[in-house]
């Protein structure tokens, strides 16, 4: 029993491990989102995964929610961004961008996350920037201009971009969001106010479900969509996230971010391995100035 004590304490010492197994069951869910197409609606999908995350946290940690209600209080507005930016827009987003985009795509834009955050750092915290981090961000933003336009400038000339491409890079806008707020968390256990985060993240998707039902899009999950929506709701939503806060929390939010970097090359590979899907020239171009940018961006003098 010690020895499993110790095992436990150590592993969640470990901010890169759980750092890449958090980049891991991310990119997972852009092979999900895929597979989801005519089993589970978007929004449906998006609604019932913080339904599942809710009903596992409640019982664990329902009671320190109470207690910790009047810190919620005084930061309620907080946690409401933190839930609607991090939780449902950016999966709403990507799963409704699935449906118009390649998995290989969805992962190579989240490489994107990194920059967004420091050009946040830089915008509202005025973080000091040398002249390398800027050439960094320029590189990685034109990877995922050149997977998005597929190499082919005259799509970007005509503005004919991919619908799919454009919510993924709007996602990872609120990701970013969601990053930068967490190293402003109220005092408080991190499974506590990811469980507040997911309550948001209910609440807030059931108006999208709602649109969805009016327009007659809304599709519950059949059986293989259940099997889908239990991995986004074990593995992305609530393990993921947990391994994702515990890691800020020992390395910091800009140093963590980095390690989404890893999601495009986990992502292509699972992409091409599990769905098939070609992998072109042009992504691995846009692959690799993604990377080169975001390398480039975190050195330091």
């Amino acid at each position: 029993m010690k020895f499993l004590q110790s095992l436990r304490q150590g592993f969640w010492g470990q901010a890169y491990l759980l750092l890449v197994l958090t980049t891991l069951m991310w990119a997972g869910n852009g092979i999900a989102g895929r597979l989801a197409i005519g089993e589970v609606s978007p929004m449906v999908l998006t609604c019932l995964r913080w339904v599942v995350v809710v009903a596992i946290l409640m019982p664990l940690v329902g009671r320190q929610l109470v207690a910790e209600r009047d810190k919620f209080k005084e930061r309620w507005l907080f946690t409401l961004i933190m839930g609607v930016s991090g939780f449902t827009a950016f999966n709403a987003l990507f799963y409704a961008a699935a449906h118009h985009t390649s998995a290989v795509n969805l992962t190579i834009f989240q490489g994107s996350i990194p920059v967004f955050v420091l050009i946040g750092m830089i915008a509202v915290f005025r973080a000091r920037v040398i002249p390398l981090q800027i050439i960094g961000m320029i590189v990685t933003l034109i990877g995922v201009i050149t997977v998005s336009v597929k190499a082919d400038w005259e799509i970007l000339r005509t503005l004919a971009i991919n619908i799919g491409d454009v919510w993924m890079l709007i996602a990872c806008v609120f990701y970013s969001v969601y990053t930068l707020g967490l190293r402003y968390r109220p005092a408080m256990p991190g499974l506590v106010f990811f469980a507040a985060m997911a309550l948001v993240a209910f609440v807030s998707s059931l108006p999208l479900v709602g649109v969805e039902m009016i327009q007659g899009t809304a599709q519950f999950p059949t059986p293989k969509g259940w099997l889908i929506l239990l991995y986004v709701a074990l593995m992305p939503s609530l393990l993921s996230q947990i391994f994702f806060i515990r890691g800020v929390e020992l390395i910091g939010p800009t140093r963590a971010g980095l390690f989404v970097n890893l999601v495009p090359v986990f992502g292509a590979l699972l992409a091409v391995v599990l769905l098939g899907e070609p992998f072109a020239t042009y992504h691995a171009v846009g692959l690799a100035l993604v990377l080169g940018g975001i390398w480039l961006a975190e050195r330091r003098r």
